[in-house]
């Protein structure tokens, strides 16, 4: 209608009707909707999501442009996009720091399944989307994460903490910045947990929305002191297809239930090998197994990463796949994955009864 006044009022009364598809509630309710500025028939607002690495961004912004559009008197819509990083809702007792919103543990039940490969991959790709990240190598007998994204030298000390090394825009800690390479760690269980504790509590993490965690394998004293000791946002759980492999997997998982800590998924890596010469599909290890036992466990299946020499070539090389190739269909399954974990804390957190947090805005990342 020519002439018609339109409000701000009139504007989060549409958008109320736009709903988060993974947390099943309104924009407006979840503190979303900010910066709302009308001039004339003009509309400009922005959309405050719970991550950078939304997956249905897309989606929210068509709803939310079409919710406007329909108000008599709008003839034009301006959205911006944002993304503040909501923390994670951690069992509670249990160590937290102020500045990790959070901490992601990346675990399997037996080791040569990917897991290393999986946590540096999804570390890059959460910080290409857009958020803070940091890893800890906390596999303190087989610290891989350094080869892995090229890092090396000795941490700095400030201020009586650790200054952690950044590779990728991405800060690292590991045990293999303090030992000569190729000398092995030969430490008793109270001391793998002595070293977790100071790489979490001593090390000047800084502002950090997703804190990465690369548990070595099984269900020892490493994984065990980390779940008892931190309050993690969520654990993600690699496997291959195999039976043998799933079977260790499902251990692990389970200790982690017992120990309260969120489940976020199940990552099938090594999930199929297409031939280069021939584009066969081969699946080596067996097909759809992860999925299977994520079904059968009642847990989300976050995600496929295909076995392709390229991954192992980039770790071993320090470039990994998410920068060495990002246009890979690896490095899209890993960007997926990312968006369905970060997902993932945002429906734990505040799903039906959560509130939202108040915010307070991240520095840039030196």
């Amino acid at each position: 209608m020519a002439g018609q006044t339109v409000t701000e009022a009139d504007v989060m009364r549409a958008l109320s009707t736009v709903r988060d598809p993974d947390l099943g509630r309104d924009l407006v309710s979840l503190g979303m909707i900010e910066n709302v500025a009308i001039q004339g028939d003009a509309v400009s607002f922005t959309v405050v999501l719970t991550t950078p690495a939304c997956p249905l961004k897309g989606q929210i912004e068509s709803d939310c442009r079409r919710a406007v559009s329909a108000i008599p008197g709008v003839r034009d819509v301006a959205i911006k996009m944002d993304s503040r990083v909501v923390a994670g809702r951690g069992p509670k007792g249990k160590q937290s720091l102020p500045n990790v919103r959070n901490v992601i543990a990346v675990g399997s039940g037996k080791g040569g399944v990917g897991k290393t490969t999986v946590a540096v991959n999804l570390a890059l790709a959460l910080a290409e989307a857009g958020a803070h990240v940091g890893i800890m190598d906390a596999d303190v007998t087989g610290p891989n994460v350094p080869l892995m994204l090229g890092a090396g030298g000795e941490p700095r000390s400030r201020d009586n903490k650790i200054v952690p090394l950044v590779s990728y825009g991405v800060k690292v800690i590991s045990i293999a910045f303090f030992v000569p390479e190729g000398t092995p760690v030969i430490w008793r269980g109270p001391m793998v947990g002595g070293a977790i504790q100071q790489f979490y509590n001593d090390v000047e993490w800084g502002d950090l929305d997703y804190l990465i965690v690369d548990l070595p394998p099984g269900t020892g004293d490493a994984s065990l002191s980390l779940a008892q000791l931190i309050s993690l946002s969520g654990v993600v759980i690699v496997s291959t297809p195999q039976d043998v492999a799933l079977m260790d997997a499902t251990k692990s998982l389970k200790m982690f239930e017992k120990l309260e800590a969120p489940i976020l998924g199940i990552v099938e890596n090594m999930s199929y090998f297409i031939c280069p010469h021939c584009n066969e599909h081969v699946d080596i290890f067996g097909h759809g197994g992860a999925e299977k036992a994520a079904d059968r466990l009642n847990v989300p299946f976050l995600g496929r990463v295909p076995l392709n020499p390229e991954i192992r070539q980039g770790g071993d090389e320090g470039v990994p796949i998410m920068r060495g190739n990002p246009q890979s269909p690896e490095a899209e399954a890993f960007r997926q994955i990312a968006a369905q974990v970060a997902s993932r804390i945002s429906v734990i957190t505040l799903g039906p009864t959560g509130k939202r947090p108040t915010w307070v805005p991240l520095p840039m990342m030196k």
